[in-house]
């Protein structure tokens, strides 16, 4: 994989992250201004009430995005430095644990009435397979 598409996947994961930090923020009132504004622009049906279960649930799926972020970049780094037969069945892994993330998450998102949660699922899956794609890392 070129210095390119490495630094694109390194900034890919870093988006994740971020994502972790404005979910967990919603974790605190003091600062949960961030999550609220995900919410109002997802624009699902009914109010936001962040009572003590959902800032648990926040907290908790916040820090999951970043430990995932965390993961991912280290899976990617260390698949980077292995020889090409050896690197594509671990490419192919993070690919399905990507999927499977998005299928589920945009699944559900759409039947609890968050439908427009999709259309972020579906820019990050494509942000992480035009690298995938464009690189040959999973050529012969």
């Amino acid at each position: 994989m070129s210095n390119f598409w490495r630094n694109w996947m390194t900034v890919w994961c870093i988006g994740i992250g971020l994502f972790g930090v404005t979910l967990a923020a919603g974790a605190l009132e003091a600062t949960s201004e961030p999550t609220r504004i995900v919410f109002q622009l997802l624009n699902g049906p009914g109010e936001l009430n962040l009572d003590s279960h959902m800032r648990f649930s926040l907290a908790v799926l916040g820090a999951v995005s970043i430990g995932w972020s965390i993961t991912l970049f280290a899976a990617i780094q260390a698949v980077n430095q292995l020889d090409k037969a050896a690197s594509k069945p671990i490419w192919i892994l993070v690919i399905v644990s990507v999927l499977t993330w998005a299928a589920i998450d945009t699944a559900l998102s759409i039947s609890t009435g968050f439908w427009r949660n999709a259309i972020p699922n579906l820019a990050y899956v494509l942000t992480f397979l035009l690298p995938v794609s464009q690189s040959g890392v999973l050529k012969d």
